[in-house]
């Protein structure tokens, strides 16, 4: 299998997960047909608009296709990627991918200008340091399992989840410099990182 981490490039903040993939030495691929998907090992669903998402991943025919990518191979999904992972959603104009055991709340922490940045305590955070986390119209994520892992929480509430080999984040991490939750994500299953 070919360590190539791909990444969804429909719509949204795909730019971005490139530049970090990267700068940190991963091979790396956008990702908009179905049949890129058989060169990847791993995939990003970045942030963007859930509706918009959504409503592309229908029209190029992905979702059986992400569905049963997921069901062998790590997915991180970062905002309204996450939103698009969850088993269910709070607008029905979203069709989910449910690879994630959870309920997902679009705008949970308010619209755009309602946008905050926060500290954040990871839990896969060997250093203990604390991780500048960006909020942009960020989805409320409720686990539906006890499987689920929590790696970050904000006022109680977990922003950062994993579930077997998949990873959700209600926040952004591809807008800072610090690449500690894509290299956390990575150490799950590319050689470089373990």
């Amino acid at each position: 299998m070919s360590d190539v981490v791909g990444v969804l490039a429909l719509q949204g903040a795909f730019e971005k997960h490139i530049e970090m993939l990267s700068a940190l030495g991963v091979e790396n691929q956008r990702v908009r047909y179905a049949h890129e998907l058989d060169e990847c090992s791993a995939l990003i669903i970045p942030g963007g608009e859930s509706t918009t998402m959504s409503l592309l991943i229908q029209k190029f025919e992905l979702y059986k296709k992400l569905q049963e990518f997921a069901a062998e191979k790590p997915v991180m999904g970062v905002c309204a990627g996450a939103i698009l992972m969850a088993e269910t959603v709070d607008d029905a104009r979203v069709i989910p991918l449910k690879i994630m055991p959870m309920t997902a709340a679009r705008n949970n922490y308010g619209r755009q200008v309602c946008s905050f940045s926060t500290d954040l305590d990871l839990e896969c955070d060997a250093e203990g340091l604390p991780y500048q986390a960006h909020f942009i119209r960020a989805p409320g994520l409720t686990p539906n399992s006890d499987k689920i892992e929590k790696l970050a929480s904000y006022n109680g509430e977990p922003v950062m989840m994993r579930s077997g080999r998949h990873m959700a984040l209600a926040f952004h991490p591809e807008l800072t410099k610090d690449s500690r939750i894509h290299e956390c994500w990575l150490k799950r299953f590319h050689p470089s990182f373990q």
